[in-house]
């Protein structure tokens, strides 16, 4: 069985925090977290996804740094931050105490019978 990764809206909301008050450069950090925590293979995807978008994008914003600004550039960072707050918010996280869960704590494979 899948390992599970809840979270409350407080968590929710603490890592997308963290997405957009960095400007989407940290947005690989709460994907490592999932990764490592639940370990499934699209969680460690979304978190080389995010690599590999820091990895494209720092160049590119320093090499852009000293005129008045490249919108495509912007454009880039504020779809990657919102895509991480949508992932954050609605899809990465499993939703807590599905009753799947709580029928199976509440009456172990067998146990049932034995009563």
């Amino acid at each position: 069985m899948d390992r599970r990764l809840e979270a409350g809206w407080g968590q929710k909301v603490a890592w997308s925090v963290v997405v957009v008050g960095s400007m989407s450069i940290l947005a690989w950090v709460p994907f490592l977290y999932v990764g490592i925590r639940r370990g499934r293979r699209s969680d460690w995807v979304a978190f080389a996804v995010f690599v590999g978008y820091i990895v494209a994008v720092a160049p590119w914003a320093a090499s852009t740094s000293d005129g008045p600004g490249d919108a495509v550039l912007g454009t880039v960072v504020i779809v990657a931050m919102a895509a991480a707050v949508m992932m954050l918010l609605f899809t990465v996280f499993d939703k807590p105490g599905t009753k799947d869960d709580a029928v199976n704590v509440a009456q172990p494979e067998g146990r049932q019978f034995l009563e």
